[in-house]
């Protein structure tokens, strides 16, 4: 089953001699429950690219479809409602709101909806992100490993067709990121959960079912590591 469709997507900055192409017709899909990883050097455009799946900046030119919803086509608020509920997203810095505990940032998406915590949900992540004696901190209060935790469980908290990974290792010790690899490989698998990843880490991209390598705004390469 198809979870996300790319159709000849572009991003341009800017207008004339100072334009810059950031993604030039990119096309590809994603079937629901695969792990993707996405590589390329800085400046290829890859974040640009995750940031156009995710909803968070409109294309250009192109179309981007998430579990069948044409997600460019909705207007602002109705994009914002689609993202919070259908898009799980996690950052290299976390993006925790530091004046809510650890149970609020995981339930945010929920709250913001003005919608019941389905408490057996909430105590099965927050058992598998180990985080059990952390729910009333605040993340100034966490390490960095424990604030990654509690960003990857906000972004499972409403069961998300896809859940994208901006390079979610990077501010982290090895130690620190194998477990996060470990835990992203753990929903992926056991929950079925579509997972796409930007890194630099060749490590992490190698544990992935399919690369995409992004160069100069286009791919380059797209190849399937496990059928």
């Amino acid at each position: 089953m198809e979870i996300l469709k790319i159709e000849n997507l572009s991003k341009i900055y800017g207008k004339g001699e100072t334009a810059v192409k950031a993604l030039d017709d990119i096309s590809f899909s994603v079937r629901k429950g695969e792990f993707i990883a996405i590589i390329g050097p800085s400046g290829s455009g890859k974040s640009t690219l995750l940031h156009m799946l995710g909803g968070v900046d409109r294309p250009t030119s192109g179309k981007v479809f998430v579990d069948n919803t044409d997600i460019y086509k909705l207007n602002e608020t109705q994009l914002a409602i689609f993202r919070r509920r259908q898009i799980g997203l996690i950052y290299q810095f976390y993006n925790l709101i530091p004046v809510l505990t650890v149970e609020e940032n995981i339930t945010l998406p929920l709250l913001l909806d003005e919608h019941k915590v389905d408490l057996k949900h909430f105590e099965e992540i927050v058992k598998i992100l180990n985080l059990q004696n952390r729910l009333q901190h605040l993340p100034n209060q966490l390490s960095g490993g424990q604030q990654q935790r509690v960003s990857i469980g906000r972004a499972l908290m409403n069961n998300p067709a896809i859940m994208l990974a901006d390079e979610p290792t990077g501010n982290l010790d090895s130690k620190n990121s194998g477990e996060i690899i470990d835990l992203l490989k753990m929903f992926n698998k056991t929950y079925n959960q579509t997972l796409i990843v930007i890194t630099h880490d060749e490590r992490i991209a190698l544990q992935a079912d399919r690369i995409i390598s992004i160069e100069d705004g286009r791919i380059a390469k797209d190849e399937v590591i496990r059928p």
